[in-house]
């Protein structure tokens, strides 16, 4: 078998394994990196793909340079995100746990409600409540930022026989969230399944998180069951691959 060679430009090719080393913690947050000069050396390429290498990193925000001084990796390691937190039911008067969560690392979170609307859902969204191709559903289309800058891409899906004459299919903030009313309506959360998977972004999904180019999206595709195997939610989430990573835990049974 013939083994096969990376055809990306060299700049690219060194890029990429700065920011495995970056994303891995092996360079760590606030070290310079080496200089032009030390690059070129290590890597035997010219001066020009050393800056082409550099741009693409700044760019992507893993990386700053600094007049006179240098180009350091970003200060803030990667941005982890706990689904886990997101889940439990909140108080009428609690902000969304967006906003809370962020704060606890010192960021303002925001969330901006893009629309509201019944649709014909994706196939996947069909497949979860086990509709027909005729049915429709009720989601909410929402931007989640950090700091004022796009962070996420939500689209989060109810039946109608769930969501019909609720707050659900109102253009305004939920108080308490979705897992409140859910809870409400005798349909508290209990568990849920995420598919992850990698992919390059839509043209939308690249202008709305203002991702720079080639840069992946995560996508999670997550459904929400009562204790009794009911889906009661399906949620699509975007995400910039290259700034986050999500981090589960589970507890074996017995301890």
């Amino acid at each position: 078998m013939t083994k096969k060679t990376d055809p990306r430009p060299r700049h690219q090719q060194i890029a990429a394994e700065i920011r495995a080393l970056i994303m891995s913690g092996d360079l760590l947050p606030g070290v310079r990196l080496p200089t032009t000069q030390q690059l070129m050396a290590q890597y035997s390429v010219t001066s020009q793909t050393v800056q082409r290498t550099l741009n693409v990193l700044k760019d992507e925000g893993f990386i700053v340079g600094r007049a006179g001084v240098g180009v350091f990796v970003r200060a803030e390691p990667a941005l982890a995100i706990v689904p886990a937190s997101y889940m439990p039911p909140r108080r009428d008067d609690e902000a969304y746990p967006w906003m809370t969560e962020a704060a606890k690392r010192s960021l303002r979170g925001a969330v901006k409600l893009l629309d509201v609307a019944e649709v014909k859902p994706p196939t996947a969204v069909t497949e979860t409540f086990d509709l027909t191709e005729d049915d429709l559903v009720s989601v909410r289309h929402q931007l989640l930022l950090l700091n004022d800058a796009p962070t996420e891409l939500a689209w989060i899906y109810h039946p109608l026989s769930i969501a019909t004459g609720t707050a659900l299919t109102e253009r305004r903030r939920i108080p308490g969230g979705s897992p409140r009313l859910l809870s409400e309506l005798g349909l508290p959360p209990h568990h849920w399944v995420d598919k992850l998977s990698v992919r390059l972004p839509t043209t939308d999904e690249l202008e709305r998180l203002e991702l720079p180019d080639d840069v992946p999206v995560l996508r999670t595709f997550r459904t929400v069951h009562t204790a009794d195997n009911q889906p009661i939610e399906a949620q699509i989430l975007i995400k910039g691959g290259h700034l986050y990573e999500l981090v589960y835990q589970q507890h074996l049974l017995g301890n």
